[in-house]
């Protein structure tokens, strides 16, 4: 999938935090470190609406629920992921 380019503002603190990431080797440049703390973002927004959801189901219905969502997710950030 091809990228696109937007602009995004952040604080220093957050820049810098940023910047040691591309200097230390942990990503390539500031796209890529901006973009990975995104995608884990809202990864980790999609467990908690889950988990949210699954709370109103009884135990059962809940472990069901929850084994065909993570085999779901894994299947669309594999192929978002590529």
């Amino acid at each position: 999938m091809a990228n696109v380019r937007i602009a995004v503002a952040l604080d220093r603190r957050a820049l810098r935090c940023v910047d040691r990431l591309v200097s230390d080797g942990t990503y390539q440049n500031r796209s890529r470190a901006i973009e990975a703390a995104i995608l884990e973002s809202l990864g980790r927004f999609k467990r908690r609406r889950l988990a949210r959801e699954c709370s109103k189901l009884d135990a059962r219905t809940e472990k069901s629920v929850a084994e065909a969502g993570c085999r779901e997710d894994s299947r669309r950030e594999s192929k978002a992921c590529r």
